[in-house]
């Protein structure tokens, strides 16, 4: 039993590689073509459905042509995965804002893919089949951010610090890691939620 459980997960492995290569590749040859995506001005968090994303924190290029979902696209699905992880709206709102700026094709200089920028090891833990696909990105980043809020206590400086950096560097920091990016992310989810 265990030996098939292995093979199969030896066979997801290999897949998440090839298809990370295949992305890496597709972003690669789209480099010269494809312009890094430009801020565009912050949304007020109380009107989600006219929002207008800014740029992400970290440089990402698309994996090939992509436009920012529009927010008739994204906010259903942001506000069935709210409901059913029980977060703010504004919360994942503002975590995708930050993380593509609403660019469900982007993988990060660092890996990281589509609307929630799941890393590949993240995004084979929480069982995501397609990183690029809109509902599942969401819904899997959605949980991610719950487990870390359950983690670390509801402590969302916590939480988000280890959505942006791993948990690995939240604990071994024992709060948010002095990591200027990391501070920066944090910085900017926390002001995008204020009243």
């Amino acid at each position: 039993m265990e030996v098939s459980v292995s093979r199969q997960r030896d066979a997801v492995q290999k897949q998440m590689q090839a298809a990370l290569t295949a992305q890496r590749l597709a972003a690669a040859s789209q480099r010269a073509a494809a312009p890094l995506a430009r801020p565009i001005p912050r949304f007020a968090a109380a009107e989600p459905e006219e929002a207008s994303p800014p740029g992400p924190a970290v440089e990402f290029r698309a994996a090939g042509p992509c436009e920012p979902l529009a927010p008739e696209a994204w906010l259903p699905l942001v506000r069935q995965a709210a409901v059913r992880e029980g977060l703010a709206v504004e919360l994942l709102t503002a975590v995708i804002q930050q993380e593509s700026a609403f660019l469900p094709c982007v993988v990060s200089s660092k890996g990281a893919m589509g609307l929630m920028q799941l890393m590949p090891a993240t995004a084979e833990m929480l069982g995501v089949k397609d990183p690029f696909d809109p509902r599942e990105n969401v819904d899997a980043g959605a949980r991610f951010l719950k487990e870390l809020l359950v983690r670390y206590g509801g402590n969302l400086a916590l939480a988000l610090s280890a959505y942006n950096a791993g948990p690995r560097r939240v604990d071994a920091a024992g709060g948010v890691p002095p990591i200027p990016e990391t501070q920066d992310y944090v910085k900017d989810i926390l002001e995008k939620l204020k009243p």
